[in-house]
């Protein structure tokens, strides 16, 4: 075998150690990422004048999941959404900052009535978005899945959160 072919042979081994060690590197990641999402998927229905509509959503609790919510995802299941638990009722202000997709930002206040929805909110956009009045949660959909399932304030929200769960 030819000097110039061992190299090669070589070259590709390393490359392929290299790759398979990249692999191996980020399954960790991946796996992690995944289970925490399917760990947090909870219940939640809205029960709106066309019938009840449920949702998976994952329950964002602490300070550190508030801040980082739907930043970086590209895609959301039309049945999944994004609850944030703020622990005290407060005025809420939200933004989609490093947020790829557009979405709609319900409003719910502690006894689980929505107060307001931001319909199909601005990827990217630094401008604050405000529950109007305190409320104790905030639940994030695609955009537009508020209006297509008839959800509108005044609607009640069954979860645990809101000790309103069936």
């Amino acid at each position: 075998m030819s000097n110039t072919s061992l190299r090669h042979r070589f070259a590709v081994h390393r490359f392929l150690a290299a790759v398979l060690s990249l692999a191996l590197g980020l399954l960790p990641l991946i796996w992690a990422g995944g289970a925490r999402a399917e760990a947090a998927l909870e219940k939640l229905v809205i029960v709106t004048a066309q019938g009840p509509k449920t949702f998976e959503v994952e329950v964002m609790r602490t300070d550190e999941e508030r801040a980082r919510g739907l930043m970086f995802r590209r895609y959301l299941p039309p049945d999944r959404g994004m609850l944030f638990d703020f622990k005290d009722v407060q005025t809420a202000m939200m933004w989609m900052k490093d947020t790829f997709i557009p979405l709609d930002m319900v409003f719910i206040r502690k006894d689980g009535t929505i107060a307001r929805i931001a319909e199909n909110t601005e990827p990217h956009s630094t401008r604050t978005i405000s529950s109007g009045e305190p409320v104790l949660g905030v639940l994030e959909l695609n955009g537009g899945q508020a209006a297509k399932d008839g959800i509108k304030p005044g609607d009640r929200v069954q979860h645990a959160l809101f000790g309103t769960a069936k």
